[in-house]
This record gives structure tokens, sequence and C-alpha cells, in this order.
């Protein structure tokens, strides 16, 4: 009895995928807390200072909060036990988070290009000196902020949404406060629309790879870091096996992959172990968390012509009929 409970327990060997990942609980709570004070704080002077660029950074910083809180619920929600309903947990909101986030991202990007455009056809003079001082202070704020997510963002496009846009944050306020300060020595207000419409153009670029990505995931597309082919060949040079077929590759949220894969094998099931032993490899080799492998003797096709055939012709006796019926796994 106890040789069978083991070899239930390796059976459950390639599901134990619950390393969510850490949520930056506390990152997430200081940098949307910091950065809400600052936008109104920002917005506020930029209004007052006559700086499209200053408003510019603060709609932009607005746009971070909100795809923070986006990204905080997502990786919240992630973790999630699953349900009757929801068999994976809730671990698509988060690509749904990244989605969500690009394109609220592009909007803000419309309406300061609109802005800034404005600003060029009828300039304003603009005070360069409270310009740099709240630019300054953005540029701290954002760095903070940026640090905070630092370690997440090499793993989870969540995580590195958020990473991107505080880190890009920093670098504008630098932009921002350099032409305040020239504004400052210059009286050159058309500086200021410029800087706006080249923060908005940095964005976009940015914004566009991660839309690209989430639209990607959506659509359950092979996620980016693993090549198909590769998996493909991986199995069928497995022991036994003779063909592949319906191999899916897809994100099940922005951290975990799953596939699922039929494997032709004619000498039959080749036992627990063989099965976890492919598994352990596709998530060592190909970081593939999830994977379900269906295994089939080859018998099938033959069946199928089969019974397109008057049925005098079964007398042939074709054994292996009864057979072939996949060992699921």
């Amino acid at each position: 009895m106890s040789g069978h409970h083991h070899h239930h327990h390796g059976h459950d060997h390639g599901h134990h995928h619950h390393h969510a990942p850490a949520s930056h609980g506390r990152a997430f709570a200081i940098a949307i807390a910091l950065n809400t004070v600052f936008v109104a704080v920002e917005f506020g002077y930029g209004f007052i200072a006559n700086s499209t660029a200053l408003m510019a950074d603060a709609g932009h910083n607005l746009s971070d909060v909100l795809g923070l809180m986006l990204a905080w619920g997502a990786a919240v929600l992630g973790k999630r036990e699953p349900s009757g309903r929801y068999t994976y947990g809730l671990r698509g909101s988060s690509m749904l988070a990244a989605l969500f986030n690009a394109m609220l991202l592009m909007l803000a990007c419309g309406a300061i290009a609109w802005e800034a455009v404005q600003q060029l056809l009828q300039p304003t003079p603009v005070q360069g000196s409270t310009v740099s001082i709240v630019a300054a202070i953005g540029i701290a704020v954002n760095g903070f902020s940026a640090w905070l997510f630092m370690a997440g963002s090499k793993d989870d496009i969540n995580i590195r949404g958020a990473y991107l846009h505080l880190a890009a944050d920093a670098a504008i306020s630098l932009g921002v406060l350099v032409s305040g300060v020239i504004v400052m020595f210059t009286s050159w207000s058309w500086l200021d629309p410029v800087v706006s419409i080249a923060i908005v153009l940095l964005i976009m670029a940015g914004t566009w790879s991660l839309l690209k990505e989430s639209l990607r995931m959506v659509m359950a597309a092979v996620p980016q870091n693993v090549n198909p082919q590769e998996v493909e060949d991986f199995l069928r040079r497995c022991s036994g096996v003779t063909e592949v077929h319906d191999l899916h590759i897809w994100s099940m949220s922005t951290t975990e992959t799953a596939l699922t894969a039929h494997l032709v094998m004619p000498s039959g099931y080749p036992g627990d172990a063989a099965l976890d032993e492919i598994t352990r490899q596709l998530k060592e080799k190909f970081s593939i968390h999830h994977t379900t492998l269906q295994t089939e003797q080859g018998t099938t096709e033959h069946a199928c012509c089969l019974h397109q055939q008057p049925h005098e012709h079964d007398d042939h006796g074709h054994h292996g009929h009864g057979h072939h019926h996949g060992h699921a796994h």
C-alpha cells in the first residue's frame, strides 16, 4: 500500500506550481501613496506655472498610479485559490491588467500631446523656477518608487510594467527639470511644450511593446520566452515517443506557462515516473509550469478509417481496436 501511495505522490509532481509571484504589497502601497500626493502637487503647480510639461508629467504620473493599482490588484487576485468556476484561479487578471494599463497610457499620451500642440500654437510664459523645483521632487519620488520594484521586474510582465513606468517617469522629470532651468535663464517658453511632446513619444515607445505582449498573452499565443519548435523537438526525442500532436503552449498568467500535448507511444503507457520526468524537464528547460500529457498508442488512425467503411470489412479483425484509449495523465 505504501508503495502505491508513493507512486501517486510522484504523479502529482508536475503540479506544485503555487509559486505565485511575490505580491510586492509594501512596494505597491508606498509607491501608490507617494505618487498620489505628488500628482496633486505637480498638477497644481503645473497649472500655476503655466507649464504643459509639468501637467503632462502629472497626467503621466496619474496613469502610473492607476497602473500600479491595477498591477497590485492583479498580483493579489493571481494568488486566489482556484474555485469551481475559475479552475485556474484568477491568474489571468494579471494579463488583463497589463493590457488595460497599456491602453490607459496610450490615452494619456493623446491628451498630453493635444495640450502641448495648443501651447505651441499659442505660447504663454512659463515659470521656469517652479517647474524645476517640482520636477526635482518628481525625480526623487519616481526614482525611489522604481527602485522598490526593481527586483521583481525580471520575471513578471506586470511588475515590469510598473517598474518601467516609474523609471520612465524619473527620466521624464529629469527632462522637465532641464527644460525648466533653460526656460528660467532664456525665457524660451516654446521649449516646455516641445519637451512634453518628447515625453509623449517616449511613453508611447515603451508602451507599444507592453501592449503587444499583453495582447499576445490574452490571445493565448505561445509566450515570448518559449520556442514552440524546440519544445516539440524535445518531446519527439523522449524515449518511446513516435509522434507528437495537439501541442498547445500558452500563458496562464504574466508569470506562468501551461502546456498540453498528445504523445503517441506505440509500446503503451510508460508509467508515471517517465511522465513525471518529462514534466520536470519541461519545467527546467522551458519554464513550463503546468504540463498535461496524454499518451496514445497510435492505433486510432486506422480505427477511424474503419468506421467509414461498410461493416462487412470489420472481419479483418483489427486487434488493437479495444486498447487504444490513451491513458490520460
